[in-house]
């Protein structure tokens, strides 16, 4: 209870406020609508009608979760309109690139760790690469991939890959360097190699860093994911859904596929908690 009150308690305030910006947001187009068929409504039938518009220009909360759930639920899994359909394709690039970028963010980390030239020339354009917008980046991938006749699920892919290696990157390189200099000493005192000191010292030192980095490493991939649908013109996964609600000014489907994301994405980290408990557990670690 003491986890659950407090965000509960931040969620009603959103919620509540989100009500009121609804209202203000929405006002003005309900005014014209009723001048334009010379209707007069009372200040609470203003209210109502502005919670109930085909097309607001704030959705309210109750008219997203009225989507969620009919474009979920009363859906085959199969149906375009489902969001499960389109949060199933988002998924493959995510995993695809998320997998890419967790390799290639530990074997860079593994890299600088142990070759201080790599540090020095290569860290510094690797914190560059995160500085240039995505929304630079993506549409550059898939025109020049898409030259070369590679479409589908590699461009998304090298997208989460490129938003995910980093902070597995970074968050590798403080793990495999946490062992303190005494424990070094000691590995060198019993003639340990390099590779029995990375193994068996740097390695399980780096797990709890590993999994922390690869939370928001797994949650910056499912944006890449999304980002990468964008300049393709895709006509399935979340960004598709995103792109034709904004063609045909259907917000609430637009706010809806973003709260699909957003459940995507807390069940994404949730299952990279739950692997990470199962392993401390297995290298006999004590749950918090």
């Amino acid at each position: 209870m003491r986890r659950i009150v407090p965000v509960l308690t931040v969620v009603a305030v959103i919620v509540a406020i989100w009500y009121v910006a609804a209202v203000f947001m929405n006002a003005p187009v309900q005014r014209d609508m009723d001048k334009r068929a010379g209707v007069t409504s009372t200040t609470w039938e203003l209210v109502e009608k502005t919670m109930s518009q085909a097309k607001p220009t704030l959705p309210a909360p109750h008219q997203i979760a009225v989507n969620f759930y009919e474009n979920t639920v009363k859906r085959k899994l199969t149906s375009k309109r489902s969001l499960v359909y389109h949060s199933w394709v988002t998924l493959a690039s995510t995993l695809a690139g998320f997998g890419f970028g967790t390799v290639l963010g530990i074997a860079i980390a593994v890299g600088i760790v142990h070759l201080k030239s790599l540090e020095r020339s290569l860290m510094p354009w690797i914190i560059a690469s995160q500085t240039v917008p995505i929304l630079a980046i993506a549409p550059m991938v898939i025109v020049v991939l898409g030259a070369i006749n590679i479409t589908g699920l590699v461009p998304k892919a090298l997208i989460s890959t490129y938003l995910s290696f980093f902070p597995v990157t970074v968050g590798m390189v403080k793990g495999l360097r946490s062992p303190e200099a005494m424990h070094l000493d000691l590995m060198r005192t019993y003639n340990a190699s390099i590779g029995q000191t990375f193994w068996k010292l740097r390695v399980p030192a780096s797990v709890p860093y590993l999994f922390t980095s690869m939370k928001i490493g797994i949650a910056a991939s499912l944006v890449g994911a999304i980002v990468g649908e964008l300049p393709t013109g895709a006509v399935a996964g979340i960004g598709a859904k995103l792109l034709a609600g904004s063609y045909y000014s259907q917000t609430i489907d637009m706010w809806a596929a973003l709260f699909a994301g957003s459940v995507l994405a807390a069940l994404l980290v949730f299952s990279v908690d739950i692997v990470s408990r199962v392993v401390n557990r297995l290298m006999g670690g004590r749950p918090a």
